[in-house]
């Protein structure tokens, strides 16, 4: 449940923002529920593989990975497919991997 008792103040800029806050948390919420989704796939499929490699933490609607450069193909392969297949929508769901020394590199 979402609190907003801006929905109803007197400033406008006030009401808006709360306005668009109500109309955002659904889709914010959605979105988060799929990468939490995504996250258990892929932590399941890391603890079963010999790839050596590890969820090291989210951000936003990212997973960030430490992945051994001899594994990093077929497990960047894999974490997409597990990540695009995370929930079942009538649109799909488009996934980009990026790999670097990084975050920022891989960003």
């Amino acid at each position: 449940r979402l609190y907003l008792p801006d929905i109803q103040a007197r400033q406008q800029a006030r009401r808006q923002y709360a306005e668009r806050s109500a109309i955002n948390a659904p889709m914010q919420g959605t979105a988060a529920d799929i990468v939490k989704k995504a996250m258990i796939s892929v932590d399941a499929w890391l603890r079963q593989s010999e790839t050596g490699a590890e969820i090291i933490m989210q951000v936003h609607d990212e997973l960030v990975l430490e992945v051994p450069t001899k594994t990093l193909a077929a497990v960047q392969q894999q974490v997409t497919s597990l990540m695009a297949s995370a929930a079942d929508l009538r649109v799909p769901l488009k996934v980009d991997a990026g790999s670097g020394a990084n975050w920022d590199e891989a960003h």
